[in-house]
């Protein structure tokens, strides 16, 4: 049997670590892992922000690394993969204005297949029109955009996630032992030590 595959749906300024540790993990799992820009292609990269919590209002933001991408966004169809992971950081907010990220968005949710979106990624989820009755949380600014859009917006501490159905979502990159580990159950994997 084939490895399953999963998209990541990026851009510059991606969140570091939650592009970073999810596509790294995911892939030392044996999972096929394919990382997409708007615009970009196999090979090219894009820049990473890291983002932290020093007890300021909102989280401080310094350049992180150049990720590189493994696919080209023209070219991949949504219909070949089995899973979604959309990271956050600064993208989600600029590449939901792209149709067809919203489009891609969209397919997993109408073939129910499993979706893992953290921090500022509920963005692109609130653009493409998919939280209606949907339970997830996010970073907290991104609350007002779930519930605009329809889903519930659920606080849980910064190391938490959240699942309901195919939907697993996280507020941070803190969260990713429990929101990896739950994005594993929903797509299937069995971990025995």
């Amino acid at each position: 049997m084939a490895a399953k595959k999963l998209l990541f749906l990026v851009g510059d300024y991606v969140e570091d670590y939650e592009v970073m540790v999810p596509f790294q993990a995911l892939a030392a799992m044996g999972y096929t892992v394919h990382a997409v820009c708007p615009d970009k292609k196999a090979g090219e990269f894009v820049r990473t922000a890291i983002h932290d919590f020093e007890g300021d209002q909102t989280y401080s933001e310094k350049r992180g690394h150049n990720f590189t991408l493994n696919a080209t966004f023209d070219k991949i169809n949504p219909e070949d993969y089995d899973g979604l992971v959309i990271p956050g950081g600064r993208a989600p907010e600029y590449i939901r204005l792209n149709p067809r990220v919203l489009e891609i968005a969209r397919h997993f949710f109408e073939a129910n297949k499993p979706v893992a979106a953290i921090c500022h990624g509920a963005q692109i989820l609130a653009a493409a029109g998919v939280l209606e009755g949907r339970k997830l949380t996010a970073y907290p600014a991104v609350g007002p955009d779930v519930t605009n859009a329809g889903g519930e917006y659920v606080e849980v501490p910064v190391h938490k996630a959240v699942v309901d159905g195919n939907l697993v979502t996280a507020p941070a990159w803190p969260a990713h032992p429990e929101w990896i580990r739950k994005f594993l159950e929903v797509l299937g994997a069995s971990i025995t030590l």
